[in-house]
C-alpha cells in the first residue's frame, strides 16, 4: 500500500487529500501542529495521526521518525500546511509567513528524504498558489492580479521554486507543485473575495499529481488544466 503523509491535514485542502487518498487505499498519515484537532480529524477520516509542527524542527523529526518506524519508508509527501499572514507587515510577521510557507518545506523535505528514497515511486507534492507567480500577478486578465498579500505571494514563490530546485537536485524523485484554484477555506475567509470552490474540488488536482506513474513530470507548476507559467 502506498504511504502518504500530508501536512496541514487537519482541515481544508489538506484534509480533503487525505480523504481521497484514504479512498484510493493509501496509508495517510494526517500531520497536524495541534494534537486534539489532528486526532479528531484523523478519526473521522479512519487515518494515522502524527503531531508535526513544519515550524519546528523536532516536531518534523519525531513525525518523520514515527512514520519509519511504523512503515519503513514513505512513498507520497504533501506540503500543504501554509498561512496567510494578512495583518502587519513587519519584520517578524514575514519570519512566520515564509517559516511556515517555505522554510517548513525545506524542514520537512529534508526529514522524509531518506524515507522517500527506500521507497519504488516517490512522489512529492508542493500546494502553492499562483498568488505567488510574476505572470499571473501581473496579468489584469488574473484574478491574481487583484491580490494584496505580500507576505503570502512572495512565500509561494519561494515554495514553488524550491519545488523546481529539488526536482534538479533529487532526480530519483517527482517533485512537483500546483495552484489549487480559489478555495473556500478558513485561510481565504479574510480576503476580499467571495466564495471560492469547495475544498474537496482543489483537493481534486492535488490527488492526481500524488498519484502520478513512475515516469510522470517533475519541476513543474501546475492547476487542474496543466502546467502553469510562473
Amino acid at each position: 500500500m502506498t504511504v502518504t503523509l500530508v501536512t496541514g491535514a487537519n482541515k481544508g485542502i489538506g484534509f480533503e487529500t487525505a480523504k481521497q487518498l484514504l479512498e484510493l487505499g493509501h496509508v495517510v498519515y494526517v500531520g497536524a501542529r495541534d494534537v486534539e484537532r489532528g486526532e479528531k480529524a484523523a478519526a473521522a477520516l479512519g487515518a494515522r495521526f502524527v503531531q508535526l509542527d513544519v515550524t519546528d524542527d523536532a516536531s518534523v523529526n519525531n513525525a518523520l521518525a514515527t512514520i519509519d518506524a511504523a512503515e519503513g519508508r514513505l512513498d507520497v509527501l504533501v506540503h500543504n500546511a501554509g498561512i496567510l499572514g494578512d495583518g502587519a507587515g513587519d519584520g517578524p510577521t514575514a519570519l512566520r509567513v515564509f517559516d511556515t510557507n517555505a522554510v517548513g518545506i525545506v524542514r520537512v523535505t529534508e526529514a522524509a528524504l531518506p524515507l522517500l528514497r527506500r521507497s519504488s515511486n516517490p512522489t512529492v507534492v508542493t500546494v502553492s498558489s499562483s498568488a505567488g507567480s510574476f505572470w499571473a500577478v501581473n496579468n489584469p486578465d488574473r484574478p491574481e492580479f487583484h491580490v494584496r498579500a505580500a507576505l503570502y505571494s512572495a512565500s509561494k514563490a519561494a515554495a514553488t521554486m524550491l519545488t523546481v530546485q529539488y526536482a534538479k537536485s533529487q532526480p530519483g524523485i517527482k517533485f512537483n507543485a500546483l495552484e489549487p484554484g480559489f478555495t473556500a477555506t478558513d485561510m481565504t475567509a479574510g480576503l476580499p473575495f467571495e466564495g471560492g470552490r469547495s475544498p474537496e474540488e482543489s483537493a481534486r488536482t492535488v490527488v492526481r499529481l500524488a498519484t502520478l506513474d513512475a515516469d510522470g513530470p517533475t519541476g513543474t507548476f501546475q492547476d487542474e488544466a496543466g502546467e502553469l507559467r510562473w
